[in-house]
C-alpha cells in the first residue's frame, strides 16, 4: 500500500486521517485479522498480509480504511506451499 497526500488537505485533516488509520490498524492487528505489517524503507508505504475469508472481505476491509482514498494498493494472493518448513515441520501454517 502507498500512500499519497494531498497536498491541498489541510494538516489537520491529514492527522486526524492518520490517527484513525493508526488505532484501526492497531484494532485488526489485536483481531488478527492484519497478520503483519512493515514499512517500506524511505517511503509512505507498507506491505501488509491479512487473514479474510475471501477478496470481498478484503476489499471490505481495504476500502473502509481511512486513508483507502489517498492509497495505491498492490495485492497478491498467497498459499501455503508445500515446502515451506511450516509444512514439513508440521508447524501451524498460513490460515485458510
Amino acid at each position: 500500500m502507498r500512500v499519497s497526500v494531498p497536498p491541498l488537505l489541510p494538516e489537520t485533516e491529514w492527522q486526524r486521517l492518520k490517527d484513525a488509520e493508526k488505532a484501526l490498524a492497531l484494532q485488526l492487528q489485536r483481531e488478527g485479522v492484519w497478520q503483519h505489517l512493515w514499512r517500506v524503507a524511505g517511503r509512505y508505504e507498507n506491505v501488509s498480509v491479512f487473514d479474510v475469508a475471501d477478496n470481498d472481505a478484503l476489499h471490505t476491509l481495504l476500502s473502509g480504511l481511512p486513508l483507502f482514498p489517498y492509497m495505491d494498493i498492490h495485492v497478491t494472493a498467497l498459499a501455503q506451499h508445500p515446502s515451506a518448513l511450516a509444512e514439513a515441520e508440521g508447524l501451524p501454517q498460513c490460515p485458510t
